[in-house]
């Protein structure tokens, strides 16, 4: 058996569960996840032996929104099959009326060898997909 390497889990806090759920239903499957596990408070999706937690963020801490300039969570990036798979994927986020990020610099916004989309998801995290070379 191999052992697993990498990350185990991430768990995020949202401000609303349902909108959050509705954003990552199409996107985690765009990106070979699975759904995981669901609960009445989260979800998660999971891809190999690593899982993405998301879940309904308490009442009394939703005051302060999530912001990714603050210490904490910056952004998320996954893995694209493609480039053609990030074009595929940039055409269906505008048809969901998704803004993208840094869209004057698409598709070298993170530098002239790194093709990748950004965007954010309901509560404004910052999404990165990464095109393999």
């Amino acid at each position: 058996m191999t052992t697993p390497e990498g990350f185990h889990h991430i768990e995020i806090n949202v401000h609303n569960l349902k909108e959050t759920r509705d954003f990552y239903d199409w996107l985690m499957p765009e990106l070979n996840y699975c759904l995981f596990q669901e609960w009445e408070k989260g979800f998660s999706y999971k891809n190999g032996f690593a899982y993405l937690v998301f879940t309904q963020t308490d009442d009394e801490y939703k005051e302060i929104p999530f912001h990714r300039k603050r210490s904490g969570l910056n952004h998320l990036a996954f893995w694209a099959k493609s480039r053609a798979h990030i074009e595929q994927l940039r055409v269906q986020l505008k048809k969901k009326n998704i803004s993208f990020l840094y869209e004057d610099k698409f598709p070298f916004a993170g530098g002239e060898s790194h093709y990748a989309l950004f965007f954010e998801d309901p509560d404004r995290l910052k999404i990165e997909i990464v095109s393999p070379r």
